[in-house]
């Protein structure tokens, strides 16, 4: 059996010209949990060119769904980007991943912190009910350079509170912090520094980071991932991992190309 399946591009949504969203079918064959990525790309020269993505969609759902940046010479991105609806790309069939709710150990607040595209996993995880049922209130924070980067900013803020299922959930759990760092917007600076100084909490009305009752996913850039994990062990948390749950994970799979 081949280690991938050939899915059709359903849809294709450019956020800007720099990030975009796209949709595929989905093989009724694949399995993940919410949080998990997979090894995605294309047929060049008859063989695959392939790169690790995380799945925005939820594991219930019917479609996949993925979001990448642009790379003008990446050799991946630079053809992907130029996706049109019911082009083919091919998708592991083995999803994998640190960053899911059960390599955590119990608590009361999940933090899911993100940059860029790193927001991807924690798009599936928000989308999840058992992450409502672990934990009493999930905070989303997504550092992002210019406020146009906020993908799902929308659907965060208006359709999920709205959804048929999750939207009771959401509204009461659910705390979504987006900043922004090279324009003027309601929340500005790195990820990091807004926690080290407690900007964050305090614009949140949240008490600070706790590692007796906080569990904290992390995905980005590889310089958030490098300053996090370090705050965060400095404050008594310990890293989780596949075989040993933990107060935090990170998920260093993260597509760049």
């Amino acid at each position: 059996m081949s280690a991938f399946n050939e899915e059709t591009v359903l849809s294709v949504h450019h956020w800007t010209d720099k990030l975009f969203t796209f949709k595929t079918t989905r093989d009724k064959s694949l399995r993940f949990s919410n949080g998990h990525f997979t090894m995605i790309g294309l047929r060049v020269n008859e063989k695959p060119l392939l790169r690790a993505y995380s799945i925005v969609s939820a594991n219930y759902e019917e479609h996949l769904e993925f979001l990448s940046i642009k790379v003008p010479d990446g050799p991946l991105t630079s053809r992907l980007q130029h996706l049109k609806v019911g082009d083919r790309i091919i998708v592991g069939r083995k999803p994998t991943g640190t960053l899911l709710i059960d390599y955590l150990l119990p608590g009361k607040r999940l933090f899911l912190l993100s940059t860029g595209t790193g927001l991807a996993p924690f798009m599936s995880i928000v989308h999840d009910p058992a992450t409502y049922e672990k934990f009493e209130q999930i905070i989303l924070v997504h550092g992002v350079r210019q406020k146009d980067e906020l993908a799902y900013h929308d659907l965060l803020v208006e359709h999920l509170p709205a959804h048929e299922v999750l939207g009771e959930l959401v509204t009461s759990q659910l705390r979504y912090y987006p900043t922004v760092t090279r324009e003027a917007y309601k929340n500005m600076g790195r990820v990091t520094d807004l926690m080290e100084t407690g900007k964050m909490f305090e614009d949140l009305g949240i008490p600070p980071l706790d590692a007796a009752g906080d569990r904290v996913m992390i995905c980005g850039s590889p310089g958030m991932l490098r300053d996090l994990k370090q705050m965060l062990e400095g404050r008594g948390f310990v890293e989780g991992n596949t075989s040993r749950p933990g107060d935090f994970v990170i998920e260093r799979a993260f597509a760049e190309q």
